[in-house]
């Protein structure tokens, strides 16, 4: 199972960006942050917004996922 907010967190430490700098670009508080970071799971359109800012895509953990599916 996939832990999106996990994925977004360490992407943030690996590119040595804080929750501040986060927290605004997303136009959020940094509570908001945190509270994404323990999310199994995001809106799409969310996701979207958080790919962008942190130019990363983060919908090949899906896509991926899906591809080593043993039913496909």
């Amino acid at each position: 199972m996939i832990h999106i907010g996990m994925q977004i967190e360490q992407e943030l430490r690996r590119q040595g960006r804080s929750v501040s700098w986060f927290a605004k670009a997303l136009y959020c508080d940094r509570t908001n942050v945190y509270k994404i970071f323990r999310k199994q799971s995001l809106d799409s359109e969310l996701l979207l917004r958080i790919s962008v800012i942190l130019s990363c895509d983060f919908f090949r953990f899906y896509t991926d996922s899906l591809r080593n599916h043993p039913r496909l």
